[in-house]
């Protein structure tokens, strides 16, 4: 049996057509790459979350030496916010990097850890993707990973 799998997602080019709240995301996302430690692969990376409750949570990615210790700034976030306000669910999420030239999509790790996230507060979450001038949004987080890990 042939299946067809699709994912919709929205293309924002330039980055200015993004909605207001989502543009927000993207510049606190922006900011969040100046507390990146990328010493080694000098690609910094920054993630922001918009909670229920409207407030906005950042993270950056942190290498280390001893490979593969570092984190990545989307795990950064979801593993801080699950420790600090696991109940002000995300609503969505950015991420950003330096050199922002292209796109900034999640890795596998962190993809697992996005599903995680959403299986832990029962909700999918909007993630958007940026790039100096371009954006990728999907509404469902899940779309990123579709065949996933379970238990």
């Amino acid at each position: 049996m042939d299946n067809r799998l699709v994912i919709p997602y929205r293309t924002y080019a330039p980055l200015t057509e993004l909605p207001p709240e989502d543009m927000q995301l993207v510049l606190r996302a922006r900011e969040a790459c100046e507390t990146s430690f990328a010493p080694y692969s000098e690609y910094r990376v920054g993630a922001a979350a918009l909670l229920r409750s409207g407030r906005i949570i950042s993270a950056s990615n942190q290498e280390s030496p001893v490979f593969p210790a570092g984190l990545c700034a989307e795990r950064a976030l979801l593993f801080a916010h699950m420790n600090d306000a696991p109940h002000d669910f995300i609503v969505a999420m950015a991420i950003a990097s330096s050199p922002g030239d292209r796109e900034c999509y999640p890795c596998g790790l962190c993809r697992q850890t996005i599903l995680d996230t959403i299986e832990r507060q029962g909700a999918t979450f909007r993630i958007i993707m940026s790039g100096d001038d371009s954006a990728t949004v999907v509404d469902d987080a899940v779309s990123l990973l579709p065949f996933s890990f379970k238990l």
